[in-house]
């Protein structure tokens, strides 16, 4: 979590807000292969105890509150340049909402101002979503340990960018309020087979999955849908999925009518951190999206392993 004073002395209002140019989604002349300028973060997280090791749903509050958690994720794969919904966060900005962001760790290199900008904003926090949004069920442990460790490396290099910066405004103080490291991770795809567990949990990254899939709109179509599914399903300790790329197109839309009547029905939001704080974590052994194996057809959609183009 950041601080106010850093994010504004750093970046003028036009700037926060962000343009079109944002929104793009562009393919690239060729894959992006490139490692980070650095492959091995300095802060090594310690391991996981047993009962942080499964892939967490929600939260089983001890008080009755009505608290949930609105997640956003920023994947970028290989082939693309997957742009950034300037208009959601702007939202939640303005309203005040609190949200937990997993970025993708090519995602950040190619958005280098606007991850800066998630990581001084003491809304927010973000969380680690692989190098190349890689399938980690398909992923041997040295690719899964490349996959974390890269974006992990990369939070990194651009949290001592921020420094710099903070630094020549003489805000070097509110660098204190900003993670030194990542310490939460989401699945690409919902996707994990037995041996990514341990993989992870030695890493010291939690699993956050969902309790509801955002986006979806259950068994009807378009956004009036959505939002009835999520009121649905929501519950307190609940997390939802959504994105904050420019895919889907109308998060921003769904973000815009769901906040309020949440609001209306007694919800805060808190991020996911905050969340397990106040209570016992839920989890499965495999993720999925709404119900078990729903994610598996994934497995054979896109080549690299999930990093790169659909297969012909």
């Amino acid at each position: 979590m950041g601080s106010a004073r850093l994010l504004h002395g750093l970046w003028a209002e036009d700037q926060l807000r962000g343009s079109d140019h944002d929104l793009a989604r562009m393919v690239l002349p060729e894959p992006d292969l490139r490692p980070p300028e650095r492959t091995l973060p300095h802060v090594v997280l310690p391991p996981l105890p047993e009962d942080m090791r499964d892939v967490i749903q929600r939260v089983q509050l001890r008080e009755p509150e009505k608290l949930v958690a609105l997640t956003f994720d920023l994947c970028e794969r290989a082939p693309y340049l997957s742009g950034y919904r300037y208009d959601l966060v702007n939202f939640l900005r303005e309203h005040g909402v609190r949200a937990t962001f997993f970025a993708g760790g090519k995602w950040m290199r190619s958005h280098p101002d606007k991850a800066m900008q998630l990581m001084a904003d003491p809304l927010f926090e973000l969380g680690n979503h692989a190098w190349t949004h890689g399938n980690l069920a398909l992923m041997n442990a040295g690719e899964i340990r490349e996959q974390l460790l890269w974006t992990q490396a990369q939070y990194e290099v651009l949290r001592e960018r921020l420094a710099e910066r903070a630094k020549l405004r003489g805000l070097e103080r509110e660098m204190a309020a900003v993670p030194e490291a990542l310490r939460l991770m989401r699945l690409p795809y919902g996707r994990n087979a037995a041996h990514t567990l341990d993989v992870i949990a030695e890493l010291g990254l939690p699993i956050i999955q969902w309790s509801i899939e955002g986006e979806s709109g259950g068994n009807g179509s378009g956004l009036e849908a959505m939002v009835r599914h999520n009121l649905r399903h929501v519950q307190p300790g609940g997390i939802i999925l959504m994105h904050a790329n420019a895919v889907p197109r109308n998060t921003q839309d769904l973000v815009r009518d769901l906040v309020p009547l949440l609001q209306q029905q007694g919800y805060r939001f808190v991020t996911v951190s905050e969340l397990l704080s106040l209570g016992n974590p839920v989890t499965v052994k495999d993720g999925y999206f709404s119900t078990p194996d729903d994610n598996k057809y994934l497995d054979g959609l896109f080549g690299g392993k999930g990093t790169m183009n659909r297969k012909k």
